[in-house]
């Protein structure tokens, strides 16, 4: 069992889905608000990875990482090395590759917030922290749960973005995903067997999970 590769898994997709939560949770908001003429092209470009290769997206991501390019070149010079090939890129893909998932639940949330309630609050003169802690969060946590579990679920099990941006450096950049191709190349069926069997049982105890919640009246799914 490639333990190592493993608590890489789990590492990435914990900051990815962290960073996700406090990205998409103003993105989500101020989506469900605008009404702008613009809007549907925000929406699409957010939900782009949805359909987009993901060897297509980790493409453009290593080119933008490159040192050649001034992304790249501003965090090496910010930080003293490159960002291609390391932990960070592959966070900055995986946030990036998982977006949707967490900005379409929440989005669908906010869309249900009665407005009457807010406005109510608001004619009441109620804090805008308390309109948040005592009306929004509570309606919102079926969502956010929903968003953080098929966040962290993505993350999980992504391949294509995650070898183009990282490589294969054991304890760096190499995932379950990572290692479970290179077990299978070198014909050791038994230790791809082991990492595919951690990898299906963990994503389906996941959408388990979430679909019990969604029976017990929590947040439906849908798109933006």
């Amino acid at each position: 069992m490639d333990i190592q590769a493993i608590w890489l898994t789990a590492k990435l997709a914990l900051v990815t889905t962290l960073i996700l939560m406090v990205v998409a949770v103003p993105m989500a908001w101020w989506l469900s608000r605008w009404q702008g003429a613009g809007k549907a092209l925000v929406q699409a470009i957010i939900a782009l990875p949805l359909v987009l290769p993901p060897t297509v997206l980790g493409f453009y991501l290593l080119i933008a990482f490159s040192p050649n390019n001034a992304f790249g070149q501003g965090w090496q010079a910010l930080f003293g090395s490159p960002l291609a090939f390391t932990f960070e890129a592959l966070v900055i893909g995986s946030v990036l590759y998982s977006l949707p998932f967490a900005v379409q639940p929440l989005h669908a949330g906010f869309s249900q917030l009665q407005p009457a309630l807010l406005e109510t609050a608001a004619m009441l003169n109620v804090p805008s922290t308390a309109r948040w802690r005592y009306i929004i969060l509570p309606a919102m946590l079926p969502h956010a749960l929903i968003a953080a579990g098929l966040s962290f679920a993505h993350t999980i099990g992504e391949f294509g973005v995650v070898l183009m941006i990282g490589g294969n450096i054991p304890g760096e950049t190499r995932v379950a995903s990572i290692a479970l191709f290179d077990h299978v190349e070198a014909l050791d069926y038994t230790q791809a067997h082991q990492l595919a069997a951690v990898l299906l049982v963990v994503s389906l105890l996941l959408l388990i999970a979430l679909y019990w919640r969604q029976g017990k009246g929590g947040a439906q799914w849908r798109a933006m």
